[in-house]
C-alpha cells in the first residue's frame, strides 16, 4: 500500500518523534572528557562579560547548574556565577538567538556572541548574529516569546524538526535575508 501526501509526511513526523524521544531537553551542550552536558563549549561564562570574550574553562575548575555543567578559567569566576548563576547563564538555552526567533533552537556557536541589556546571546554563525542585529529589537522579542511559549520545555530536536516543517509567520530564510540586509544596506 502507498502512503500519499500528508499521511506520509504524518507517518515520518511521528516515526521521527519516536526516534527522538529520547533526546535530551531544550538546551545547547556538548560533552568533552568526563563532562556529557558541558555547556559554553567549556568557555568560562564569567569571561564573556570580564574579558569580553571567550576564555576556555579548566575542567578541574566547575561547576553544574540547571543540569548542565559550567567550567572556569579560575575560583574567582566560579564563585561570581555560583553567586548569580542567572547573570552569566547563555540565553535561550545556549541556542542560537536568530534562529529562536524562528523557533527553531539550533547549537550555537560558543565564539559568537553578544551580551545584550547584561545578558549573553550566543549565536550559530557570524552571519546570525548580523541577521539578528539587522532588527534587534523585534528579533529579541520574538526570541522570547517563542522561546516562552514553545521552546523551553520542549525536546529541541522534535521541536527543530517542528518548525522545519511548520515555520513561524515572520520565518525569513538566510537568502531572503540576505537581499533585504543588501537593499537596506545598498550592499
Amino acid at each position: 500500500m502507498r502512503i500519499h501526501g500528508r499521511l506520509w509526511l504524518g507517518s515520518l513526523a511521528l516515526a521521527a518523534a519516536a526516534a527522538l524521544a529520547g533526546c535530551g531537553g531544550a538546551v545547547s551542550v556538548v560533552a568533552e572528557g568526563g563532562d556529557s552536558m558541558l555547556m559554553l563549549s567549556g568557555n568560562d561564562a564569567v569571561a564573556y562579560f570580564t574579558a569580553g570574550r571567550p576564555v576556555p574553562g579548566r575542567n578541574d575548575i566547575k561547576t553544574d547548574h540547571r543540569g548542565v555543567t559550567y567550567r572556569f578559567a579560575s575560583e574567582e569566576s566560579k564563585r561570581q556565577f555560583i553567586t548569580n548563576p542567572e547573570r552569566y547563564a547563555p540565553q535561550f538555552g545556549g541556542f542560537c538567538a536568530q534562529s529562536m526567533a524562528y523557533a527553531i533552537p539550533v547549537p550555537a556557536d560558543a565564539g559568537t556572541f553578544k551580551i545584550i541589556d547584561g545578558r549573553l546571546y550566543l549565536f550559530a554563525s557570524p552571519r546570525a548574529r548580523l541577521y539578528f542585529e539587522f532588527d534587534q529589537e523585534r528579533n529579541l522579542r520574538l526570541a522570547w516569546n517563542y522561546w516562552e511559549t514553545e521552546v523551553r520545555d520542549s525536546n529541541w530536536r522534535i521541536q527543530s524538526f517542528k518548525r522545519l516543517l511548520l515555520r513561524v509567520p515572520n520565518y525569513r530564510s538566510n537568502a531572503e535575508l540576505a537581499e533585504e540586509y543588501g537593499k537596506r544596506f545598498k550592499r
